[in-house]
């Protein structure tokens, strides 16, 4: 068991997250620099593709940011005709987003690039240090829940 009160093991453990993270989205932050765009884009291009059909408060709530912080993004995604909006079914007044075919494509040469990361990281670790990352992921993620 790691012990994170000591400073340095506390700077060590947060060093390599930071440099995990950074190798993780350096090849989709490449990729999205071509178009223009950036990581909140990939952010959303990812949670569209996630649940197709997705309403825009459910994308709001899945993202954490406020309707002023997605309008921009968002819009740029649509005049790039990367994202198409259309009226909900159930209720005329909500909107729902999902992906145009090309932004089907982006989102998925991006995702293709993070899971060989991802996949070559865990082959050298070993299945027991995948399911123990995953469980980190899932016990961190839950953290914003409270």
């Amino acid at each position: 068991m790691i012990d994170l009160k000591t400073p340095t093991v506390q700077q060590a453990a947060m060093a390599d997250f930071f440099f995990a993270y950074q190798a993780f989205t350096a090849k989709p932050d490449e990729i999205l620099a071509r178009r223009g765009l950036s990581r909140v884009h990939h952010r959303i291009l990812f949670f569209i593709a996630q649940y197709p059909g997705l309403g825009i408060s459910e994308l709001l709530g899945y993202l954490g940011v406020s309707k002023q912080a997605l309008n921009i993004p968002l819009r740029q995604l649509l005049e790039m005709q990367l994202v198409h909006s259309s009226v909900a079914a159930t209720d005329k007044r909500k909107r729902q987003v999902g992906l145009s075919a090309e932004g089907a494509k982006l989102e998925q040469a991006l995702r293709r690039e993070q899971v060989r990361l991802l996949q070559r990281a865990l082959d050298s670790a070993g299945g027991e240090a995948m399911r123990g990352w995953l469980a980190f992921n899932q016990a961190l993620g839950q953290s914003l829940e409270h």
